[in-house]
């Protein structure tokens, strides 16, 4: 009788579809988790004005409101649109430090009491050093024909 050896059929091999599974998983998971920035994903239209730039000196909170009256303190969105929703999320936001300046970016189109209400909040609070930010005046060139 003749045993035949099937050692030699026996090789081992890399099986790469695993590895590609779990790499496109873990490329799909840093995708979704990245932060971006707040500036990227509301878009602004802030008002016009003219006036020279103040340097910001230290930390600095970001209010923002956008044309819907939505805000957003630095990158966290605040859950309601009425002042003890938006002054929970300020503290929440900032803490105890009622120091720190504090830039409001309001869209153009926004409605008027969306910034009183962001204003009165930040005004309860004791927050003192309050800038709002806009854009230079888009100066329209003559046209020459």
């Amino acid at each position: 009788m003749r045993i035949r050896d099937f050692r030699d059929d026996d090789t081992p091999e890399i099986n790469l579809i695993p590895m590609i599974d779990v790499v496109l998983c873990l490329i799909i998971f840093f995708v979704v988790t990245t932060t971006f920035d707040a500036r990227s994903v509301l878009k602004l239209q802030l008002p016009q004005a003219n006036g020279q730039p103040v340097e910001a000196k230290g930390k600095q909170l970001s209010v923002l409101v956008n044309a819907e009256g939505r805000y957003f303190i630095d990158d966290r969105e605040a859950l309601r649109t009425d002042v003890e929703s938006l002054k929970q999320t300020l503290v929440d936001v900032a803490g105890n430090d009622r120091t720190m300046s504090v830039l409001l970016r309001a869209d153009g189109r926004t409605p008027h009491q969306s910034v009183v209400t962001a204003l009165d909040a930040l005004g309860q609070l004791g927050f003192s050093k309050v800038s709002i930010a806009t854009a230079p005046p888009v100066v329209q060139k003559a046209a020459t024909r």
